[in-house]
């Protein structure tokens, strides 16, 4: 008898830590899904993304998920130009769902969000899901969601299966230019804070290496970011800036003559390369961790990454660099 209630406690309990993080798309049980995996290579025992999708595929399905697509999260989340790709391509595809699986040194976590058909992938960062110390423990977590309810989907692959957009569905490529912007000393640059509402890069959230951050965190980060971005513009940008930390529509930016946005992203220098028309560097270089600043022209939808290829691991290193190339 005690053992018995001792069971239904811990069941009770392992319910409770899965429905008290978020809420389930209601199409998940009745839907494709897309899963986009990030993997922290210091994690042990070393895991490719691949290898951790191979490792929870099963689990998403007996949880009653659909997976028809396994995509690495920092190959998605490049920029909002790349993110607009792969949107079109999964709204083809009628993806209903996504699901975000984070492996990091001490954590493993899973989540799922609706798919919003926009270039932001997800409605929001919060979101249902389910963390654990492990994989193990994390999709026996997870798996508990097939024993609640029945699934529709039936129909599903056996193993995880690794796709790629090709040329004919990507336009990232096309939109971005590598000469400079017209017309700085006249209208303002705005430049958007990170982790703030105005952000829309809600999928790197749930990169290895953001996920998880304080809210206290993020806010320091900010002010040691504005306070770097300061003292880097008072040396290489004479023209108005304008910071942005509330989303606005790109009618009212204009409105306000703010017709440029100065944007960052992050990630392998390769993949960024490549997501920008040019060819990647063959040396080992081009698999670092870089970070590249490029201004957006809202008026056209134009992509300035300027003449010369200015990215580096250091994001001050990188925006003096951008800054000095536009004088040129």
């Amino acid at each position: 008898m005690k053992f018995n209630l001792l069971f239904i406690f811990v069941l009770v309990l392992n319910v409770h830590q899965i429905s008290a993080q978020g809420e389930l798309p209601e199409a998940f049980f009745d839907g494709k899904a897309v899963v986009l995996v990030s993997v922290d290579p210091a994690a042990r025992p070393i895991m490719t993304w691949m290898e951790v999708a191979d490792s929870v595929h099963n689990s998403l399905v007996q949880a009653g998920a659909d997976p028809v697509a396994y995509f690495e999260l920092e190959k998605v989340a490049l920029s909002e130009a790349v993110q607009t790709d792969y949107a079109g391509v999964f709204q083809q595809r009628l993806v209903k769902n996504i699901i975000l699986v984070t492996r990091q040194k001490s954590q493993m976590s899973i989540h799922v969000a609706s798919f919003t058909s926009t270039a932001q992938i997800i409605p929001s960062t919060t979101l249902f899901g389910v963390s654990a110390a492990d994989i193990g423990e994390a999709v026996s977590q997870f798996e508990q969601l097939g024993e609640r309810k029945d699934t529709k989907n039936l129909l599903v692959l056996d193993v995880p299966e690794f796709l790629s957009i090709d040329a004919t569905e990507t336009s990232a490529s096309q939109k971005f230019l590598a000469k400079n912007p017209l017309n700085l000393d006249v209208f303002k640059l705005g430049i958007v804070m990170e982790g703030s509402s105005a952000e829309t890069g809600l999928l790197s959230h749930f990169r290895y290496d953001m996920y998880g951050k304080s809210a206290e965190r993020i806010l320091a980060e900010q002010a040691a970011q504005k306070a770097g971005i300061e003292q880097v513009l008072k040396q290489e940008y004479p023209h108005q800036i304008e910071w942005l930390t509330e989303a606005r529509s790109d009618a009212e930016l204009i409105r306000d003559r703010v017709q440029f946005i100065l944007v960052k992203v992050e990630g392998r220098e390769s993949d960024l390369m490549k997501s920008m028309g040019l060819e990647p560097k063959s040396e080992e270089e081009a698999s670092r961790i870089v970070v590249k600043y490029y201004i957006k022209l809202l008026v056209r939808e134009e992509l300035y990454i300027g003449p010369v290829w200015d990215a580096d691991p250091d994001w001050r290193v990188a925006l003096s660099n951008f800054l000095r190339n536009l004088k040129k």
